[in-house]
């Protein structure tokens, strides 16, 4: 093991130790682990390793990157590369540190100060079941962004995504433009899908980020393979290949049993370059444009409570995320007029920067009861020997990424060529929410505590394995809008979650879907028993109906983090594009969107590895562009 990651690891456990240590009664573990991750972010000094604060901002750079997370990551580092180049790296957040890295106790962070909190405005028919109507949508507030709280899978999605982008008009986009960016970023660990046929073909050694198949597995884990096979799937080594339809294990953006986020893996190698300055604890507040050539100069910024200007020789470019580059972009001028109008922000270009937001809506309160000791109970994993196996050899079930051990992709009856372009992605996790018992993943959701009582509260402690739907195709669009000109108010989040009734009609289908593995011999080796307490709010609909389950995910609307879409990219005739396929603000010079609102449809796969993608090839583009 590295030396690194065997110190982050050692620090890790003794965090975890005050975790656990604690009896988890009315949230007080909850509540212990977040005063510490507090504690460490404010106080701690940073890792030996991290990239270094700069002291001062210097008066001007050849570019100005906004985000530190899966897209400023990859951008910082590749236009480093040109010696004669000078970066500034702009992050609202600060460093990580050993905390962040357990796998398992990702639930922990949200709601920290590594979140920035977000949650949506209150939708008819989603999220009944949350505190005030509101989804949570955490976002990273952090160097690595979002790669820092989100589950660690590593998923693409097919290649029918990419080639539908490419004939949307996106010029340089399809699946074999960008799988030589997806092999540049990746350093994929040996095991069975590096010893694949294929291995060579569509992934890469070496790169900066790490990715492995977590060596650790429950008896479940075996069971669910089986479990499709039964189903008449077949249970393919790599998911990522043409054909992803079957039950695989996960691969995850893990390092020796560590989280590898985009800092870890793209900045602290680098960051001791000369042209590279890094700005942490500091929000950027506004774009500098010029009004008569319409030419982003610079970026205004807080840092220790003081609004200072830098200036960009060469480009600003936005990484800060699906939310916050709209809403940076909207306080800059660049948005719809009219919404601009209205909250008092002078038009600079009108674009429908905000719209085609896109997410991966889930339902993931099925519970799946057993009768033997094999899942994951919170209260169970207090065992010392656990952590030290952790420590060690990084290894053991803190190991598994966000709970989550294996991964179905299907087609429902509503799919379409659905043996290449599935529709559903079943999520497999040997824990369930009556194992919850410190109460960090209920709160996840930010679901109600009479609500989690009512349902899952006379079980608590049960071993159960869930399995959550989730819909990878949807036809929904939600929208960012901002809460006012004062670049410190959050924006206003719309999902528009289900807003189109195809989109509840194929969740239910997965939901379906998820109970027929339940009842296959694999699982029933175990007992499996779906838990059968009705949802508060759906009492009055039969229970396993169609209308039942219906009414369940407008209680339980729930989320991996993949919101894209708010600054598409399109060609010219389009349009709803914000950016073109170069990346480029469109009517604006010297200004780019570099991160997963770009997207102008959502591929059927996890998106952190599709942004570092962008990232790459984004690099690419800049650097062409500039040498000539």
């Amino acid at each position: 093991m590295k030396p690194t990651v065997a110190l982050r690891h050692a620090v890790s456990v003794l965090i975890a130790v005050v975790l656990i240590s604690v009896r988890p009664s009315q949230g007080m573990a909850y509540t212990v682990f977040q005063a510490v991750v507090e504690y460490y972010r404010m106080v701690a000094p940073e890792p030996v390793d991290a990239v270094p604060d700069a002291p001062y901002v210097g008066r001007q750079y050849d570019f100005i990157v906004v985000g530190a997370g899966s897209g400023g990551s990859v951008v910082a580092n590749r236009l480093t590369e040109v010696a004669g180049w000078t970066v500034l790296l702009i992050e609202a957040g600060g460093e990580e540190n050993a905390m962040t890295d357990v796998p398992l106790l990702v639930s922990y962070l949200i709601g920290t100060g590594y979140d920035w909190g977000y949650r949506t405005e209150p939708q008819d028919g989603v999220c009944g079941a949350m505190d005030d109507r509101k989804c949570r949508w955490p976002r990273g507030k952090v160097m690595g962004g979002t790669s820092v709280l989100n589950y660690m899978m590593y998923t693409r999605g097919v290649p029918e995504d990419y080639d539908r982008w490419a004939r949307l008009g996106n010029v340089g986009w399809s699946y074999a433009d960008v799988l030589p960016y997806f092999k540049k970023s990746e350093d994929l660990a040996d095991g069975r899908v590096a010893a694949s046929p294929e291995a060579a073909h569509l992934h890469g050694r070496g790169g900066y980020l790490k990715v492995q198949e977590p060596s650790w597995k429950t008896p479940l884990g075996p069971a669910f393979l089986r479990a499709g096979r039964e189903l008449g799937y077949e249970t393919p080594v790599d998911y990522n290949g043409p054909r992803p339809l079957g039950f695989s294990y996960v691969l995850a953006t893990t390092d020796h049993g560590s989280r590898c986020s985009a800092s870890k893996a793209f900045l602290r190698p680098i960051r001791h370059r000369p042209n590279l300055t890094v700005a942490k604890r500091t929000t950027v507040t506004k774009v500098l444009i010029e009004p008569g050539t319409k030419r982003a100069y610079g970026v205004r910024f807080v840092r220790n409570r003081r609004t200072s200007l830098v200036y960009a020789r060469k480009e600003v470019i936005l990484c800060a995320g699906v939310f916050n580059s709209p809403q940076l972009l909207m306080l800059s001028g660049v948005g719809p007029a009219e919404h601009l109008a209205n909250v008092g922000v002078p038009v600079v270009s009108d674009l429908r920067v905000g719209y085609n937001l896109q997410d991966h809506v889930s339902m993931a309160g099925l519970v799946f009861l057993v009768n033997q000791s094999v899942t994951i109970v919170e209260s169970r994993y207090r065992n010392p020997r656990y952590l030290v196996q952790y420590a060690l050899a990084g290894d053991g079930p803190l190991t598994v990424p966000g709970g989550a051990e294996a991964v179905a992709f299907t087609a429902t009856r509503y799919a379409t060529n659905g043996s290449v372009v599935p529709d559903m992605e079943l999520v497999f996790g040997p824990g369930a929410l009556t194992g919850d018992t410190g109460g960090s993943l209920h709160r996840l959701f930010g679901m109600r505590e009479d609500f989690y009582e009512q349902v899952y509260g006379g079980f608590r402690g049960r071993d159960a394995w869930g399995l959550v739907p989730i819909l990878l195709r949807p036809r929904s669009r939600g929208r960012v809008m901002l809460r006012s000109a004062n670049p410190f108010h959050a924006p206003l989040l719309f999902p528009g979650y289900l807003s189109d009734t195809h989109d509840r009609d194929v969740l239910v289908e997965g939901i379906k879907q998820a109970i027929a593995v339940s009842k296959t011999q694999a699982f029933q080796k175990y007992g499996s028993t779906l838990l059968s307490v009705p949802f508060p709010g759906c009492e009055h609909e039969t229970f396993g109906s169609d209308e039942y389950w219906g009414c369940s995910i407008g209680q339980l609307t729930t989320n991996l983090h993949h919101q894209v879409g708010t600054c598409k990219m399109g060609p010219a005739s389009d349009p709803d594009a914000v950016v073109d396929p170069k990346l480029r603000v469109r009517g604006v010079k010297g200004l780019r969107v570099v991160d997963a609102s770009i997207m102008p449809l959502i591929p059927g796969g996890h998106t952190n590895a599709m942004t570092f993608m962008i990232g790459e090839k984004a690099a690419d583009m800049i650097k062409e562009n500039w040498i000539k």
